[in-house]
């Protein structure tokens, strides 16, 4: 009985050194989803490439939310052409996990892979049963793979990132903008009803560097000026709250690393678009007194991928009115 709880405890021991090997680092983003999308508020986004997990609807939001609107309504899930994303995601995920899962609880509660266990062969049975594991994960890998590339060639391109229904022209120089049509196959093309031109995308892109680097100066001047009066409202409240608790957010060297429609369309006298984002920057929180980081790195940039929604008035300029988490 003490033998078969020891074999226990270290079973769980390895787990949790395993789990704190993929935890990752703080990190001093926000975190939530605020602002408006107009009518598309309460529903949630359609997925991209680089967010294709499923996206919740705004949580807080100064637009009215109307009979008709649903506390959620996802629009991917159910769509015929989404494939699970993620290196073991899906099917193979299920069937790694498995063998991954059965052959630690078989060697730990007796026999194991490879039937030695700790009191046949001490520290070795461990060894081959972790060079086991590795040999399946590499063949469950070698399979995976050629089914994904098998499906791939038997399914047709499809539209999708900026060089189809978005509008969007790729750039020459292969930059976050340009080549989304080819890794977004097989999922949903970007709903546009509106065409988006490549001064658009600069003005994205650079609404992204300049939201990020006014935040981090704690500048409410340039905030005002690139953002709607609500989302002003939440970063001033986030800011607030910063310096009340004696920190300071400090954000610098935002580069966007990929960028893709989900949403562009007008209503009203306004057009909106909806874009996913990956970026990356230096990221920390420090206290301000002392100056010491509390969260995040000051020499590793921490990467994100958020949706953000921008807006403009007919001829007007993009400003920012809404954040979501991916």
């Amino acid at each position: 009985m003490i033998y078969r709880s020891h074999r226990l405890a270290s079973a769980l021991a390895l787990a949790l050194a395993l789990a704190s090997t993929v935890a990752m680092p703080a990190d001093a983003r926000r975190g939530g989803s605020f602002g408006s999308r107009g009518s598309r508020t309460y529903y949630a986004p359609r997925p991209t490439y680089n967010a294709s997990r499923p996206v919740a609807p705004i949580e807080r939001s100064m637009t009215p939310r109307t009979q008709a609107s649903p506390a959620y309504a996802p629009s991917f899930g159910s769509q015929p052409s989404y494939r699970p994303g993620g290196r073991f995601g899906g099917f193979g995920g299920g069937l790694l996990g498995g063998l991954v899962a059965g052959g630690l609880l078989g060697h730990f509660l007796g026999g194991g892979m490879g039937g030695g266990g700790w009191g046949s062969s001490g520290g070795g049975g461990l060894l081959a049963s972790l060079i086991q594991l590795a040999l399946l994960g590499g063949i469950v890998w070698l399979v995976i793979g050629f089914f994904r590339r098998r499906s791939a060639g038997q399914s047709g391109s499809a539209p999708g990132g900026f060089g189809g229904a978005s509008g969007f022209v790729p750039q020459a120089d292969g930059g976050p903008w340009g080549g989304g049509g080819a890794q977004t196959q097989g999922y949903a093309a970007p709903a546009t009803d509106i065409p988006l031109s490549q001064a658009d995308q600069a003005a994205f892109e650079r609404l992204l560097i300049d939201v990020q680097d006014a935040f981090g100066r704690e500048d409410y001047a340039r905030l005002r000026q690139l953002t709607t009066p609500e989302i002003m409202s939440y970063l001033s409240e986030e800011l607030s709250q910063n310096a009340t608790q004696g920190v300071r957010n400090e954000v610098s060297g935002t580069r966007l690393l990929d960028a893709e429609v989900s949403e562009a369309w007008r209503e009203a006298d306004a057009d909106y678009a909806t874009i996913s984002l990956r970026y990356e920057g230096i990221d920390v929180m420090r206290n301000r007194t002392t100056g010491m980081i509390v969260s995040g790195s000051a020499n590793m940039p921490s990467e994100t991928t958020e949706l953000w929604t921008f807006v403009r008035d007919r001829g007007g300029v993009w400003k920012l009115s809404a954040i979501q988490d991916s």
